[in-house]
């Protein structure tokens, strides 16, 4: 198996180290020479792509790859990767295609259950793009035959990025908006789902999310708790002061199904729920 991830993020990168004994060459690309380099030193070979042209020799290592992961989110102009290498993808052929976006594309639904079959009304400007983006992709597996998973991720956190290091910095916020829940995803049940996709190659949507969506100001109580810290002040989200993409985010209330991925799928999530993963991060490592 050859693996070729466009944007080697912090989820693109915990499934390449989920895969790396199933892998025989991974590529993949980055802004930046400095962390081609450390691309390079960790076994990947690095690709320079910054969306605005096609990257030097993306297309040859899209030749020999069989699956090809993309990580990047589109921008005013659509998705980078199908404005410049498109053709490319085509030509190449990949036995599977992943598309990470984001559950942002169901916009709000008041707190109810919802899943993939449900409407999409994105509300910011980042949510629409997805949805575009989403779609340019579908298109391109109808014209082509190629199976394209759309994978929609919920808020996502993990070693290095979770309650814990924020109570740690001192910048735990326990924002208090009555009624309202969000859905998180570990980074290894990201790594996870995507690795069970693998044996079932598809044009499908699916939510990779836990299975309870919960008020925020719960995680980081639970968090402070586990600690054995003393939880930051409830703070009233309609007075607080909020940048315009945090408040936005406020702005969409759902509670998202990850049946679908479960029993298509047969994927057994490794943290179900915050607690769970909370309580093996303090064990294990969080940052």
């Amino acid at each position: 198996m050859r693996l070729f991830v466009f944007g080697l993020g912090y989820s693109a990168n915990a499934f390449v180290e989920n895969m790396r004994d199933r892998l025989d060459w991974i590529g993949g690309t980055t802004r930046s020479q400095a962390k081609a380099e450390n691309l390079r030193k960790a076994g990947i070979e690095p690709f320079l792509f910054d969306g605005q042209a096609p990257g030097q020799g993306i297309a040859e290592a899209l030749s020999r790859a069989t699956h090809v992961l993309v990580s990047i989110a589109p921008d005013a102009g659509g998705d980078p990767v199908l404005a410049h290498h498109r053709a490319d993808l085509v030509a190449a052929r990949a036995d599977w295609i992943g598309y990470l976006s984001t559950v942002g594309v169901y916009g709000d639904h008041d707190g109810a259950w919802i899943d993939e079959e449900t409407d999409m009304v994105p509300r910011s400007e980042r949510s629409v793009r997805r949805v575009a983006a989403e779609n340019a992709w579908l298109d391109l597996a109808k014209e082509t035959g190629f199976p394209i998973g759309i994978f929609r991720l919920s808020g996502i956190y993990g070693p290095g990025k979770n309650a814990f290091v924020n109570l740690e910095k001192g910048t735990a916020r326990r924002l208090i908006k009555p009624g309202q829940v969000f859905n998180r995803i570990h980074v290894e049940d990201i790594a996870g789902a995507l690795e069970a996709s693998l044996a079932h190659p598809a044009t499908r949507v699916y939510n990779v999310t836990d299975d309870e969506p919960c008020p925020p100001q719960d995680v980081v109580e639970y968090a402070a708790d586990l600690m054995g810290l003393p939880c930051p002040p409830a703070i009233d989200f309609e007075t607080a002061d909020l940048s315009p993409m945090a408040r936005s985010f406020y702005g969409e209330n759902k509670r998202v199904s990850n049946w679908r991925i479960k029993e298509e799928l047969g994927y057994r999530f490794r943290y179900p729920t915050y607690r769970s993963a909370l309580k093996h991060m303090l064990a294990e490592g969080w940052r």
